[in-house]
């Protein structure tokens, strides 16, 4: 057996309010659900992407929990690369010039493909990047 794509990827923040509108208001992702204090769901083309208040994600469940989801969590800065062509990083890189979002890297992989690196309000590192950086 193997896994055959990723359903959901998860970033750990600080600052859920903050979070939020920087992942609606900067980056376009519909809201899936939240839950206040702990988590924020988004739509990202065909899968989802979960922010977590990481000290929330600590508690274990109760044992009478709907569901039952087992603690986890992270600390320190994550990452995070959504895929773009190179008219849309081109685009995204417009976009988050104008919305005062700087740039942190740019640059064309020896591979082929061009990547972007900015920064969420919690400092994760959030990628914009061609899948042929990957051979895709």
């Amino acid at each position: 057996m193997t896994p055959s794509a990723i359903l959901e990827s998860a970033l750990y923040v600080t600052d859920l309010p903050a979070a939020e509108t920087f992942y609606t208001d900067i980056l376009g992702l519909n809201l899936l659900g939240k839950v206040d204090g702990r988590h924020l769901f988004f739509r990202c083309g065909p899968g989802v992407l979960l922010v977590f208040n990481a000290e929330a994600t600590k508690i274990p469940p109760a044992p009478d929990a709907r569901l039952p989801v087992p603690p986890h969590g992270a600390v320190g800065q994550g990452h995070l690369c959504f895929t773009a062509t190179a008219d849309e990083i081109a685009g995204w890189k417009a976009h988050l010039e104008a919305k005062k979002i700087a740039i942190e890297s740019e640059f064309e992989w020896p591979q082929g493909g061009r990547s972007i690196y900015i920064r969420d309000p919690s400092g994760n590192s959030i990628e914009f990047a061609e899948p042929r950086i990957w051979g895709l």
